[in-house]
């Protein structure tokens, strides 16, 4: 279980820092932090400008979710290798110079493991998995592997945006939505505690991509025939903010929360 650094909010170390386009890499032994690239709040609001680049977001982290710059499809980073769900949910590795408006990731460690089976839908699996959270601690975070069959995924992505931003939920207005059905794959999800409302979205969080990584995207619906759910519970989280002087021109005191319910939840079809 990963271990408890400096002073506490909660259950979590808060840290934060201001990125840079050369952001200093995680300790060789920091293998205990969600480590988080700005705010989905300003994602909300349509801040789509990238702040630190693949290659760096790497040295934080081998697995993880997030996007890129101009909003340019959804991210996946598993066993170290970043990859982008494009607009036709298609997967591609992506470059270390493409840079990234927001992302979460950590170096992946499993302190438990549940098996799954004849799960109906996202709602019954995320059920399923608070009930391990609720054992080990709701006021910490979770980065979840799921692997295994899927009976069906119903996934997401975005082609990007130009300037000038639109919207978080005025861009995914032209999302594309793909459902495919008795698929293997893996599930890389994350889940914040309730007092992480306003830095991102509380509860779960999930991307797909399938064994032979070709297809994927954020996850909107989903039945699971069978699965091994891996958890990493993480009790320190680092936040870096972009530096550039738009970012300090957003307004943070509104609230977003049924923006990014939009967002995270729900089907253009």
């Amino acid at each position: 279980m990963k271990k408890f650094l400096g002073a506490s909010l909660l259950a979590g170390t808060m840290l934060f820092n201001t990125a840079t386009a050369d952001a200093a890499p995680a300790p060789k032994n920091d293998r205990e932090t969600i480590y988080q690239v700005a705010l989905l709040q300003s994602l909300t609001m349509g801040y789509f400008d990238g702040s630190i680049t693949v290659k760096d977001l790497k040295t934080f982290g081998d697995t993880g979710i997030g996007t890129f710059e101009g909003l340019d499809g959804e991210m996946i980073v598993l066993d170290g290798v970043v990859y982008r769900a494009n607009q036709q949910c298609k997967i591609n590795v992506v470059k270390d110079n493409i840079t990234v408006p927001f992302s979460n990731v950590t170096f992946f460690d499993k302190d438990f493991s549940v098996n799954l089976n004849n799960v109906d839908d996202k709602e019954a699996l995320e059920k399923i998995l608070d009930s391990y959270v609720d054992k080990h601690g709701r006021n910490s975070f979770y980065m979840v592997k799921i692997t295994g069959k899927f009976n069906s995924i119903h996934v997401r992505s975005e082609s990007g945006a130009s300037k000038p931003y639109p919207t978080l939920v005025e861009a995914l207005k032209t999302q594309n939505e793909v459902t495919a059905e008795n698929i293997g794959g893996t599930i890389v999800g994350l889940y914040c505690p309730d007092f992480m409302s306003s830095l991102n979205s509380t509860g779960w969080h999930f991307h797909f991509i399938c064994e032979g990584r070709q297809f994927g995207g954020h996850v909107l619906g989903v039945s699971v025939d069978h699965a091994e759910a891996q958890f990493d519970k993480t009790e320190t989280f680092r936040m870096n903010l972009p530096k550039m002087n738009n970012f300090n021109d957003l307004n943070f005191n509104k609230d977003l929360s049924e923006e990014i319910r939009i967002a995270e939840k729900d089907s253009q079809r």
